[in-house]
């Protein structure tokens, strides 16, 4: 095949693998009622909307702290920081094993119906006197969601607006560049390659306006921090909430 014929193929390609999508996760989802799901971890019977049993979702440390994202970012101790109110991020769970199995299984198994029930563990981690004004997501870069097909943190966005009965604003905040995949880099490396990564659109819709941005795990605090200096930029009130803290 001549570089020519490969230009005009990879198009289809995609969009082939876009129309499939649809029917392969319409046929997994006709599976996982016909067949009875198992809890990953024991093998236990499991309702196939949570992967896990309940004994074993409830085994998954909770996390009762808000953390700071700068302080993270920078190798201080994130629990109890009152310099960096605009850093502030509620996490669920604390990653474990357990965790992971669910933190995969929607992000890169496409499981993408285990987000509405994750919206009730989002919502709880957040205090209760906290009332958004607007639940936004971390977004992909749109190379990487035509890749992927899905974002899983815009998915829980909207399982943690719906709980909560707050406004959804999607796409509020953009990724206006391309980055490197952060799993295999240091908390230096991922702040170098998420800086002026984020820019929010609109931004005089939301200045003074009380905002709660979600994604699925809290590692270094790079890119959410990096989503929550966009938003102070422009004058909003950010704070950050994840289904787990990888500590």
């Amino acid at each position: 095949m001549n570089a020519r014929t490969l230009e005009v193929a990879m198009p289809w390609r995609a969009r082939a693998q876009a129309f499939a999508r649809p029917l392969v996760n319409a046929c997994r989802d006709v599976a996982a009622f016909a067949l009875p799901q198992r809890c990953p971890v024991c093998e236990a019977p499991a309702d196939p909307a949570r992967l896990l049993c309940a004994e074993c979702l409830a085994a998954v440390p909770r996390n009762a702290a808000p953390l700071c994202a700068r302080c993270l970012l920078r190798g201080r101790e994130p629990v109890g920081c009152l310099v960096h109110p605009g850093h502030r991020v509620w996490s669920a769970w604390v990653y474990d094993e357990r965790a992971a199995l669910v933190v995969q299984a929607l992000k890169y198994h496409e499981r993408v119906g285990l987000a509405a029930g994750l919206g009730t563990d989002l919502a709880n981690a957040l205090p209760s006197r906290l009332r958004p004004d607007a639940v936004l997501e971390v977004p992909l870069h749109s190379a990487r969601l035509r890749e992927r097909g899905y974002n899983q943190a815009a998915l829980l966005a909207d399982a943690l607006a719906d709980t909560i009965g707050a406004p959804r604003l999607e796409h509020a905040l953009v990724r206006v560049r391309p980055t490197r995949p952060q799993a295999r880099l240091d908390a230096s490396e991922r702040a170098l390659n998420l800086a002026d990564a984020f820019r929010v659109r609109h931004p005089a819709r939301l200045a003074g306006r009380s905002v709660v941005v979600v994604d699925d795990v809290l590692t270094t605090g790079a890119t959410l921090g990096a989503c929550l200096e966009a938003l102070l930029a422009v004058g909003a009130k950010p704070a950050g909430v994840t289904l787990a803290w990888a500590q």
